[in-house]
């Protein structure tokens, strides 16, 4: 807080330029799904570099301006060096398609469910909780937010001038006080994460929201690659409560993208013709193919980074030329570590295989006195063999281990380490099927 209030904040206007240094920046009107999206001119002594951000060609976003095409144009006009490019649909043809059939789409829906109704979408997309809460409106539902980061972006959004012309949302207590058919929940949660909203919802641990048979969820959004699992298993508890679900895939057009499909890379590609394109956004596979596609569109020259390179755009051919630490960086008790990190990675071995602690002590001649002594945590046992029995076990094995030693071996106490903890973990393999973390301790009495 005390460096934002020490922050010098420059107010940029929406097709307004601002010099940094050597570089001239020019802000592009586009449309995504957030208000006032906008790409960057970036003007250098060796040429103008054009970094799109997230964009799509939307002819009717409902909040915000349409692209500017004769802004795009112009630079290309000028020259474009560059042009740093989104990647997401890359593999899907056509077009995106417009918000504005979205609101359509959503009206009719609406308009035909009957008991308590949720919707759910990216509390970002403001332009969907608008066309949400104007489908509401328009079938005599009232709208109550659910979720910290709804009342959060309906804050920000009022607070700009968005969201004009729409009625007061309703409290958890007018809307529990109100009749089902009277009443829409926008909700939070629409990737299945396990503390936002509509996943206490169906679990029923939500304070105020009661969704039973009858009810209505509808999801107006895409399953982001990776929570297919948690959105799959939110569904299912939703239905199990008799709630009837809407997703995309069995009532399209209640959701688009807010990325540009194949069609609108090219228009792009038409407008700016760059020298050079740099796929961003998306795997690796969409990189590869946005950089085949951009030469067929007679792009000259392609470079698709991975997260990390340093590309030389001029001057000279475009190249990788370097690699710079990158990646996330984690607060781990006060400590800054990266997310692959030796700390972070080890925890990560031991939640999944589970950790065995070695012990033995030797005298001054190098012979056991107590021990092997084997301690497990994390790992299981049953009653035909017990864990008791699992660590005798084990303990022979590193007993077994400490006798093939050399008389030599066994005065050094990194060699007694390794070699009980390399029989410890091959034996675990056996009995577990994995490898669990072995901490083996030498004590010398």
């Amino acid at each position: 807080n005390e460096a934002c209030a020490e922050a010098e904040i420059t107010e940029i206007p929406l097709s307004g330029k601002i010099q940094l240094g050597p570089f001239e920046v020019e802000l592009i009107t586009l449309t995504h799904s957030i208000p006032e999206p906008n790409g960057l001119a970036i003007r250098t002594p060796l040429g103008t570099i054009l970094h799109t951000g997230d964009w799509k060609i939307d002819p009717d976003p409902v909040l915000g301006s349409t692209t500017d095409e004769a802004a795009i144009v112009k630079l290309g006009d000028e020259g474009v060096l560059a042009m740093v490019c989104d990647s997401t649909n890359v593999f899907v043809d056509g077009e995106a398609g417009s918000e504005a059939d979205v609101r359509d789409a959503l009206a009719d829906l609406i308009s035909g469910l009957r008991g308590k109704v949720a919707v759910a979408c990216f509390a970002s997309n403001v332009a969907r909780m608008d066309s949400v809460i104007r489908a509401a409106e328009a079938a005599g539902r009232r709208v109550c937010l659910v979720g910290r980061s709804m009342h959060r972006m309906a804050a920000a959004a009022k607070s700009v001038g968005l969201f004009v012309g729409i009625k007061d949302f309703l409290t958890d207590q007018q809307a529990g006080a109100a009749p089902d058919n009277e009443v829409l929940f926008l909700c939070t949660g629409s990737q299945g994460e396990a503390r936002a909203a509509l996943s206490r919802i169906a679990d029923g641990t939500h304070q105020h929201v009661k969704l039973g048979a009858g009810d209505s969820c509808v999801f107006s959004s895409r399953v982001i690659p990776g929570n297919e699992i948690p959105i799959r298993n939110l569904q299912n508890r939703l239905a199990d409560r008799g709630v009837r679900l809407y997703t995309e895939r069995d009532h399209p057009g209640i959701h688009v993208s807010g990325h540009p499909c194949r069609d609108e890379l090219a228009r792009m590609y038409h407008w700016a013709r760059p020298q050079i394109a740099v796929p961003t956004h998306g795997e690796r596979r969409h990189l590869l193919e946005h950089a085949a596609f951009a030469k067929d569109l007679q792009v000259p020259q392609t470079v698709a980074p991975r997260n990390g390179d340093m590309v030389r755009l001029a001057p000279g051919r475009a190249e990788i030329i370097d690699e710079v630490p990158a990646g996330r960086i984690y607060v781990d008790a006060g400590v800054l570590t990266p997310e692959n990190g030796d700390a972070l990675r080890e925890r990560r071995h031991a939640a999944f295989n589970g950790v065995l602690a070695v012990s033995v002590v030797l005298d001054g001649r190098g012979k056991i006195v107590s021990g092997p002594l084997v301690r497990a945590l994390g790992l299981p046992a049953d009653e035909d063999y017990p864990m008791d029995e699992v660590l005798d076990d084990l303990a022979g094995e590193a007993q077994q281990a400490f006798g093939r030693l050399k008389g030599d071996q066994r005065d050094i106490d990194s060699e007694v380490e390794t070699a009980l903890s390399r029989a410890v973990k091959k034996a675990s393999q056996r009995v577990w099927g994995r490898r669990p973390v072995v901490e083996t301790t030498v004590l010398r009495v």
